[in-house]
């Protein structure tokens, strides 16, 4: 599973939108939910923004295996 995927199913199992999301993170929602489909690349520094936003550690979304 893609790094995006994990972030949105995150969300998914913690009842928390997209809108919050991009709001939280100063993002537009057209452009957090393309990223969030795999329609578009997140870059490092968004990832990092959401990682703060969410309060959770990179490990919870990066695949160590």
């Amino acid at each position: 599973m893609c790094l995006a995927k994990r972030i949105k199913l995150y969300l998914v199992e913690n009842d928390m939108t997209q809108k919050w999301l991009a709001n939280k993170i100063g993002m537009d929602n057209d452009k957090l939910c393309m990223t969030l489909n795999g329609n578009r690349k997140m870059s490092a520094e968004e990832f990092a923004k959401i990682i703060v936003a969410l309060q959770v550690p990179a490990e919870t979304f990066i695949k160590t295996d």
